[in-house]
């Protein structure tokens, strides 16, 4: 380990040292694949994946502080649809808004979303396919447009860099979004993002599947009630516009530092909104209660982030729904 350790530091000395630290662990775990155990078809689907990755995170690097929606819908839809018209009128608000938006590169839905939100405010993640998906002429060629062979390491991306998402009728890949999507939000094993389903008016793409949820799930005891806060279903486009910017009003970010869970937020709430979280949300509280802190725990290091103040407390890492809906008196708030 340590001639790894002195070989990263060669390569670049400025990096800090907790960057090259885990370079050098990723490195190991490369070596340790000369072990002899390990099949090359494994080894190959390992590199390939990790040079996509990386080559991925360089592109979205310099957009990091703009906020972004994955928009997920099917490509089937003609361009004449009530879906697409739905599609396009959303990016177009959403981007005006200052967002992006992240689609699947192709056409139908995707392709009218990225129309809407035009080129420069557009992300394609497209994926090689033995027919080949043309990518839609609004990213087709420009350089945020990228071509994954591995359906995860695309869906990693849709998920990781999305602030939001967008969810319009679609087929098994839209319905297989839909529930990786809330279930890693009801997981802990993606952020807490607002989710909108939006269907064209009078068509019930979405909310039949709420009834499903709510009659099923819900009345079968497999999900709990509060998980249906994880998403909304709408057919007007505004409100789901208004549903995205609304959940950052106070709402910025959250990490966890240790046991607790940290809300950064853009202003601090008032005494009474303390007590009244105090009141109504002590059963996700699993010890203490909530402390408002001006400025970042000592184990944060985001600068940027430094002037926001938190609320923390000790968060179960259970009740999800329930914390979405803290997060909604939150913003709700604000005005």
């Amino acid at each position: 380990m340590r001639q790894i350790e002195g070989l990263v530091e060669s390569l670049n000395p400025d990096a800090s040292e907790e960057l090259r630290r885990y370079v050098a662990e990723i490195t190991l775990t490369a070596v340790r694949l000369l072990d002899g155990n390990t099949p090359l078809g494994d080894v190959k689907l390992l590199n390939a994946a990790l040079r996509e990755l990386r080559y991925a995170f360089r592109v979205f690097a310099p957009y990091r502080q703009t906020r972004k929606v994955t928009v997920f819908g099917s490509g089937r839809k003609p361009e004449d649809s009530p879906e697409c018209a739905q599609a396009e009128r959303f990016a177009h608000l959403i981007a005006d808004r200052g967002f992006m938006v992240i689609t699947g590169a192709g056409g139908g839905i995707m392709q009218a979303a990225q129309a809407g939100a035009g080129r420069e405010r557009s992300f394609g993640l497209n994926i090689r396919l033995p027919f080949e998906q043309m990518a839609n002429e609004t990213i087709r060629n420009d350089p945020k447009l990228l071509t994954f062979r591995y359906f995860f390491t695309r869906k990693l991306l849709f998920m990781k860099e999305a602030d939001a998402v967008a969810l319009f009728p679609g087929g098994f890949g839209t319905n297989d979004e839909a529930y990786e999507c809330l279930t890693l939000i009801q997981t802990g094993k993606a952020p807490l993002i607002p989710v909108v389903c939006i269907d064209p008016p009078g068509s019930g793409f979405w909310q039949e599947r709420r009834r499903y949820l709510e009659r099923r799930l819900v009345g079968e005891g497999m999900i709990s009630p509060e998980d249906l806060n994880l998403f909304r279903v709408t057919d007007d486009v505004s409100q789901a516009v208004e549903e995205i910017e609304r959940f950052y009003r106070v709402y910025h970010s959250s990490r966890y530092v240790r046991e607790k869970l940290v809300l950064r937020l853009t202003k601090a709430p008032r005494p009474e909104v303390l007590e009244e979280l105090d009141r109504s949300f002590r059963d996700i509280v699993v010890m203490g209660g909530f402390e408002l802190r001006d400025g970042p725990l000592p184990e944060e290091n985001e600068p940027r982030l430094a002037a926001l103040p938190r609320l923390v407390f000790h968060f179960n890492r259970l009740s999800f729904g329930r914390l979405r809906a803290l997060i909604d008196v939150l913003n709700g708030a604000a005005g």
